[in-house]
């Protein structure tokens, strides 16, 4: 119990504000904790293969740096994870120990470090990197206990929920905002609009923050949840529309890291093999949150005005955070092992030693801020440009999000001007999404258990066999997508019962979900160096894409109609099967001709 109060925000500031290492303290600060032999004397030079070759890839250099054997154990590589440096068991994972050089504590930007260092090095100081204590140490978030990992994993679900369904609960408000701010429809819809921008834009801040070990992934959902819930509550009181509008906008701004960071911190936790039975069923969350806003609010706003879809959303948030703020530990190995360099620090109280973590060693060795700021802002849509395989999953994502968001315009029309319903019941339509996902969650976990997973344990990280046969799914049902717009399109009329467009809308969301599961585990697998900012891209660009499509959505079906509008995206649906076809007949082709992708 201790330790979860320890790893969590409240722990970590009481740690702080009192310093006192004996409040809620850790192994290396109790007076039982005896250091390693290599922290008390003079370390022997330890040069793991993997990291000395990756810090020379880094540097550009090409050195020959003396190795020798750690008389104390022998590192033997995770099998679950790419591990860069080894384990032993018993003691610190010492991985290198080099001669610091004197003015290496302030490099110059734009000038690499070098490991060995100049000519001008003081030899008493040395550079000792720790890692793990075993195999089992009870740190290293891969060795939680299966209640630690589930509970994380609600707390992220409900984080997600909160954060995606605050986009929708403010549709059914948009005629009351209208009528009390006296502005036009298409203002009005700026609410939503610019709170689904918010969030696409977000990851492009809060994903590399999140890696930096220093902050660590805790730190960012504690931080900016908080916020939220303040702004929250400010959009339920705010005078002026103006106002009203940037305060969606940073809702969504500041909610993001729950699309940024979550998916990482399931990854911190869960073996590769695993991992995707715990994102599939915490993506329902993400895809249940916008269906279910109009549902929760549009009874409430018709009878209490169009504040009390605000109000929702601070209640909802407030509580998440404060579960999140009291109990949620960091989860970030890079994060944890930065700490507990720290911790020996003080703890060796050596001036010629410099303790630090694999993360940090590499971060001091990265070439120049512009390289960071290249490969997390530019890279991503150099990717996109020049491989057809990213922009493809890019533009399909955008299609199906954008799809998604223009059904807020649509059901208004459909079943309040065709069918009669009133502002509460014009929401329960959403609800045929639940079937439709729990379908597709059910279908995708059965295939993956039957099908991948025992492949993945008999194939190499980080493709694990073929990759394009994870598409196998998303092939099987790409044209549910199409099947089920055109089956809300044609139907959408006051002569045809409602219950039939509800059946089309639930064979479309099997496909949405399977869609973004198959893509999603097709590009961790092929692009495993680049993942993390080709997400970011793709939310951005799928975010955009769905801000606009809530924008131009409603002057469409105008001119359209319903049932010509719906049928338009069925079109563009039909296009992107295609490219899902294309994709898993011949990506492995594509991949061998990308620059970018595992091979």
């Amino acid at each position: 119990m201790w330790d979860a109060v320890r790893e969590s925000s409240i722990g970590q500031i009481v740690r702080i504000v009192f310093r006192r290492p004996d409040l809620l303290p850790y192994p290396e600060e109790l007076d039982s904790f005896e250091l390693p032999a290599s922290l008390s004397q003079s370390p022997s030079i330890v040069l793991d293969s993997k990291l000395e070759n990756e810090l020379k890839k880094q540097e550009g250099q090409s050195r020959c740096v003396e190795q020798s054997v750690f008389s104390t154990g022998t590192a033997t590589p995770s099998d679950e994870k790419d591990l860069e440096a080894g384990v032993l068991d018993g003691n610190p994972t010492i991985v290198i120990a080099v001669p610091v050089p004197a003015a290496a504590s302030t490099p110059v930007e734009g000038t690499p470090r070098n490991i060995d260092g100049p000519q001008t090095q003081d030899p008493a100081a040395v550079v000792v990197v720790v890692g793990w204590y075993s195999a089992s140490d009870p740190a290293n978030p891969q060795n939680w206990s299966f209640a630690k990992k589930v509970w994380i994993t609600t707390q992220m679900g409900l984080y997600t929920f909160a954060v995606y369904i605050g986009s929708s609960l403010y549709a059914p408000s948009e005629a009351a905002v209208m009528s009390s701010f006296d502005t036009s429809y298409e203002a009005a819809a700026l609410g939503i609009a610019l709170y689904v921008a918010g969030y696409g834009l977000g990851p492009l801040l809060w994903a590399p923050l999140s890696e930096i070990p220093a902050v660590g992934r805790t730190t960012i959902y504690a931080t900016t949840l908080f916020v939220f819930a303040c702004l929250a509550l400010g959009a339920a009181v705010v005078e002026s529309f103006a106002a009203l509008l940037a305060l969606r906008f940073l809702l969504g701004f500041f909610g993001s890291p729950c699309l940024a960071a979550v998916g990482a911190t399931l990854d911190d936790m869960f073996a590769p093999w695993k991992l995707p039975y715990v994102l599939t069923i915490w993506s329902a969350s993400a895809t249940l949150g916008p269906a279910l806003g109009p549902v929760v609010s549009g009874f409430a706003v018709a009878g209490m005005g169009w504040r009390w879809s605000a109000w929702e959303l601070a209640w909802l948030a407030a509580p998440v955070w404060l579960l999140i703020f009291l109990t949620l530990p960091e989860t970030n190995p890079d994060a944890i092992l930065h700490r507990r360099a720290a911790r020996l620090r003080a703890r060796a109280g050596r001036s010629d030693l410099t303790l630090t973590c694999e993360a940090d060693l590499r971060r001091a060795h990265m070439l120049t801020t512009r390289q960071i700021v290249v490969d997390a802002l530019i890279k991503p849509w150099e990717i996109n440009a020049l491989d057809p395989a990213v922009l493809y999953t890019t533009i399909y994502s955008s299609v199906l999000y954008g799809t998604y968001y223009s059904f807020f315009e649509a059901f208004p029309l459909v079943f309040t001007d065709m069918h009669g319903f009133n502002l509460g019941e014009s929401g329960l339509p959403f609800l045929a999404f639940m079937p439709g996902l729990v379908i597709a969650i059910s279908g995708y976990i059965i295939w993956f258990r039957l099908n991948v997973e025992p492949k993945m344990h008999e194939e190499a990280p980080p493709l694990y066999g073929d990759p394009e046969s994870r598409l196998f799914p998303a092939v099987a049902t790409t044209m549910l997508g199409p099947i089920g717009l055109f089956i809300f399109a044609w139907t959408s009329r006051p002569d045809i019962h409602w219950i039939v467009p509800i059946i089309g809308l639930m064979v479309l969301f099997v496909c949405f979900v399977i869609a973004f599961q198959c893509m999603n585990f097709y590009i961790a697998r092929c692009y495993p160096r680049y993942s993390a900012s080709i997400f970011a891209a793709n939310t951005f660009a799928r975010s955009c894409f769905a801000a606009g499509s809530i924008l131009f959505s409603r002057p469409m079906y105008e001119k359209l109609g319903v049932g010509g509008g719906v049928s338009l995206l069925g079109g563009l649906s039909v296009l992107c099967a295609g490219g899902m076809v294309f994709l898993w007949r011949y990506g492995e082709k594509l991949r061998l001709r990308s620059r970018f992708a595992q091979s």
